[in-house]
Order: C-alpha cells, then structure tokens, then sequence
C-alpha cells in the first residue's frame, strides 16, 4: 500500500500562505483597487477650505490698501472726488501727477526724499552694525556681566519708543541738537531687539569649534569674525538691516518732536505738511500729489525687499538641522 505526499501543485488555493502570497488584483466586486493618497506631511498638508478662505480675506486685507493707491494715483485733482476709488478715471494723469509731485514747491519733496534716505544709511545702517558686532560678542565670549546685560537689551526690547520720546526730547535740547539731523540719526542707532536677534543667530549659526580651529591657526579675531563669521551672519544681518530700515523710513514721531525746519523732513513728515496744507482753509488743495507722493515713497523700500530676499530666506532654517 503506498500513500502519495501532497505536492506544491496540490495546495489548495486558500491556503493562508497563499492568500498573502498573492494578493488579489480585483476587489470582491470585480473593480480595481483603490490608490492610497500619499499621507499628509508638513510638505504634503491637507487641503483647508476655511484656511484657505481666511487667508484669503488677509490677502485682500493687504492688498487693497494699495490697489487702492495705485489707482488714485493715475488721477487728477478733480478726478479724485469725481470716480470710484477703486477704479480708474476718464483722464490717466499718472506720469503728470509723478512730475509734479518731483517738481511742487521747488522740488521739496526730492529734498525730503534725500533726508529720508540720509536717515535710513546712517541710522538703519550704524544700528545693524552695531548690532552684528554687540551680538556676536555677547554670544561667543564670556566676560563679567554677560547676564547683566542680556537682561537690559529684554528690559529695552520691551519698552515702547514712544515711552522715551519726552525724555530723548528733553536730552537733546539740553545738548542743544534739535532740529538737526542728529537728532533723528542717534536714536535710530539703538535697536535692542536688532542686538537681540542677531545674538540669538549668532549663538547657532557660528559654531565655536570653526572659531577654534582658525585661531589654532593663527588667525587674529578681526581676521576671523570678517573672513569666517560676518558670511555665515548674512542672513541675520540682512534681517536686521530690512527691519532697521523699515523702522527708520516709516518713523513719524520722532522727527516730529524733534525737528521743525522744513528742510529737515522726513518724507513722512513731508507728506503730513502736505496733507494739513490742503486742509487749511486758503491752502492749496494737492491731494493728488499727497497720494502720488505716498506711493513714491513705498516703491524704494519694496524694491529693497526684493532686492534683499534671497539672503534673507537663506537663512530662516539656519540652526534647524544638527549634523
């Protein structure tokens, strides 16, 4: 009597290991399977109806304030009280309401523009210098009072500026430099959260053993912050610079206060003398030169922006990564 042994051809097809050997091509009613998405991740995110809805609503916020410029700007004085805001006048006076406004009041609004930028390079500029230089030194070396002085530059940060105007004020007319130049400059020199910033980048983005490595190799410590540093600080040093410069070009306060010859304005100041001249009775009424000056004067600051974006997005996930 023989007894025959079941071979691989005779397993029965639902058989388990057969089951998971070969999964079926078809569901249970004959169609093809379902493809799985690919799962949400930080780069894959799920689509949001309502976060898409409400930054929308933020995008218009935006926008609208200078679509709006944009579009008085192309109109004349009459044009202005005569058509829609948000729409363009029969008669497109923009490249007129341009030489007007570079040429009203023998061209004092040039004179502005010069004060503006005067303030900006000097006051923006040495504020970021300082701050790249006081931030690398509070975050590389160690000294007496270190933690002294970290609690002041928090202690500024939160202090508003507009807190110390009276004093500022009251300290430079005793020093006899109001309304002068000076008086706008120095103060804009100070920027403890540009200090602040900059000591936090530098403590990440400057490793200490690049800076040991270049003074085992004989390299002074001027050599080495501008050759192996002041580089890998680029990206914080431009972020200082963009936000110094905004804080600069926009402030109005302070040059209030402090200056009132003409000549010294600011373009901020400059356009607000425009404005209450049209609203004095017997003043002349340039409202379009009021509008056409107001989008002159963001034009620089944007396309220093552009100009300066691709060295600040270098450097938004410096320190995120530990090799």
């Amino acid at each position: 009597m023989t007894t025959s042994l079941p071979t691989a051809a005779a397993e029965p097809a639902s058989s388990p290991d057969a089951h998971f050997a070969r999964p079926s091509a078809a569901g249970a009613d004959g169609s093809a399977p379902k493809r799985k998405g690919r799962p949400h991740t930080p780069l894959n995110p799920r689509r949001s109806i309502p976060l898409t809805l409400v930054t929308g609503l933020v995008l218009l916020y935006t926008l609208l304030p200078l679509a709006w410029l944009v579009v008085n700007a192309t109109k004349d004085q009459k044009g202005l009280f005569s058509s829609f805001g948000l729409w363009f006048a029969d008669d497109f006076s923009f490249w007129n309401n341009i030489s007007r406004t570079l040429t009203y009041d023998d061209g004092v609004f040039v004179r502005w523009l010069l004060n503006t930028m005067l303030y900006v390079a000097v006051g923006a500029g040495g504020a970021t210098v300082l701050a790249v230089l006081g931030g690398y030194a509070l975050a590389k070396y160690e000294f007496p009072g270190r933690r002294a002085v970290f609690a002041v530059v928090i202690g500024a940060v939160a202090v508003p500026g507009t807190a110390l105007a009276v004093p500022t004020f009251l300290m430079f007319s005793n020093m006899g430099l109001t309304n002068t130049p000076w008086a706008v400059i120095i103060p804009s020199l100070i920027s403890p959260f540009g200090l602040y910033l900059m000591w936090v980048f530098a403590a990440e983005a400057v490793p200490r053993d690049l800076l040991e490595a270049a003074r085992i190799d004989g390299s002074g410590e001027l050599r080495t912050f501008f050759r192996i540093a002041l580089p890998l600080l680029m990206p914080g040093t431009v972020t200082v610079l963009l936000f110094s410069m905004v804080a600069t070009w926009n402030n109005y306060f302070l040059p209030l206060i402090m200056i009132k010859d003409p000549d010294w304005y600011p373009l901020t100041l400059g356009l607000n003398a425009w404005n209450a001249q049209a609203q004095t009775a017997g003043g002349e009424a340039v409202f379009d030169l009021i509008i056409t000056g107001s989008l002159l004067t963001i034009v620089p600051i944007v396309a220093v922006f552009l100009l300066l974006q691709r060295y600040w997005q270098s450097g938004l996930a410096a320190g995120s990564v530990k090799e």
